[in-house]
């Protein structure tokens, strides 16, 4: 049976073999690819209030506290993931950690001026509904980043693997909703979106769309040569950063 969202990362075995895969391959994906590429649409981070939807680890928001954000929240759904980033942020007082289902917890209006969330929204079926809190959390000027797995893969099963297969086709790309894959030795439901969807419904939020990327690979991150090869065949992510109009508010001091 398929898991849905945060639910899939529960499991101890797949949270195992998430571990490992991260541990055990200097040139994973989200090292090399996912995590600069986000860091980098995030911009300056200091003096911001920086809420993570869908936290993971909270590996975001250790680098942001040492960048100098003035605090950090983060948000995940899967209590293995929290207990994780409890961990990492230890010792930060300004980083907190809630263990919630994005789908149904409200932020704090007006009191972020960076929401970013990593790999998360393919997981979420209500995306208009999580986008439109976020856009309610932000600050007039407050910045919206996001990452989420590339439409070409989730349009099709690729059987857990990470890179372009001989089995792994694009099909029904037009067909948008929910399709079960399989991954780390479990089977999860992403919800299939296009990039076209993906666009309008940050517009729709509110958002005015600044940057569109793809996960164009760079040498300097690799260390080994075939891996940076077969990261230029096909993009694993995609990238989408936008601001709340209106004139940036500074956050208060102290």
């Amino acid at each position: 049976m398929a898991r849905r969202g945060p639910a899939f990362y529960d499991d101890p075995e797949i949270f195992a073999r998430y571990t490992r895969t991260r541990e055990a391959w200097p040139d994973n994906p989200n090292d090399t690819l996912e995590q600069p590429i986000l860091r980098e649409l995030a911009g300056d981070l200091i003096g911001q209030r920086v809420l993570d939807l869908g936290c993971g680890s909270a590996a975001f928001g250790v680098r942001a506290l040492a960048a100098g954000a003035r605090s950090y929240l983060g948000v995940d759904g899967s209590r293995t993931m929290v207990a994780r980033a409890e961990a990492a942020l230890a010792g930060a007082e300004r980083g907190a950690v809630v263990h919630a289902d994005l789908e149904g917890w409200v932020a704090p209006v007006a009191a972020s001026d960076l929401v970013v969330s990593s790999l998360v929204l393919h997981y979420v079926a209500d995306l208009d509904g999580l986008l439109g809190r976020a856009f309610a959390a932000l600050v007039p000027g407050g910045r919206f980043v996001c990452s989420v797995e590339h439409p070409i893969f989730t349009s099709a099963d690729c059987g857990g693997q990470s890179g372009p297969c001989p089995d792994c086709l694009v099909d029904d790309y037009f067909v948008l909703g929910p399709r079960a894959t399989s991954w780390l030795g479990g089977s999860v439901v992403k919800h299939h979106r296009t990039i076209e969807a993906y666009v309008a419904a940050i517009q729709e939020a509110g958002f005015v769309l600044d940057r569109l990327r793809e996960s164009a690979p760079e040498r300097a991150r690799f260390t080994d040569e075939a891996e940076y090869a077969t990261r230029l065949r096909v993009p694993l992510f995609l990238f989408l950063s936008g601001h709340k109009p209106g004139m940036q508010v500074s956050p208060p001091h102290g």
